[in-house]
């Protein structure tokens, strides 16, 4: 994906995270923090877990080519937000941060991530063991006593296609209520 460079220069990327509140589990970091509102450009679509890999690159491919069309700005890492859990049937946008307004077109629409308090980790190696990750970071929302959304999202802080797979940096956040 040739707009990919161009995410990475504005991605959080190896930048090291603020660190409040923030505990080692099974060598994974967990914290709290805040975050500011993020408007997005984004395709939102329901499609099985199984597929998720090539539609995103499809989905991103196309966000990508729109914005360079529009000389749209990547205001940070790409995401996907998941508003289920139905492997079968994932209800899942999939999007940019950007920097300047922008209506979209056809099924790209304007979108946003919300302000507020997150409990959050960064997973380093392949998405396939993601599921440890959520695990751990789940163990410390009960173990804080925190009530989260039942939606959540990831950031793709760096790119399968210029790293190796044990070098993937994914930051998962579960919004706080």
């Amino acid at each position: 994906m040739p707009f990919h460079n161009e995410i990475n220069k504005t991605s959080r990327a190896g930048q090291g995270l603020p660190r409040p509140a923030e505990r080692q589990i099974e060598e994974i970091t967990m914290e709290i923090k805040n975050v500011e509102r993020q408007q997005t450009l984004m395709i939102r679509m329901t499609a099985p877990a199984a597929k998720l890999p090539e539609i995103m690159g499809e989905v991103y491919g196309e966000l990508g080519a729109y914005m360079g069309r529009k000389g749209i700005a990547f205001a940070g890492a790409p995401y996907a937000m998941y508003y289920n859990m139905d492997m079968e049937a994932l209800d899942v946008e999939m999007g940019f941060p950007i920097v300047s307004e922008d209506e979209g077109e056809g099924r790209i629409k304007t979108g946003e991530i919300p302000a507020g308090k997150v409990a959050a980790t960064v997973h380093v190696g392949p998405y396939a063991k993601l599921e440890d990750s959520y695990n751990s970071l789940m163990s410390y929302v009960k173990e804080k006593g925190l009530d989260v959304t039942e939606w959540m999202y990831e950031y793709y802080l760096n790119s399968p296609m210029e790293v190796k797979e044990e070098e993937l940096q994914t930051e998962i956040c579960y919004p706080i209520k």
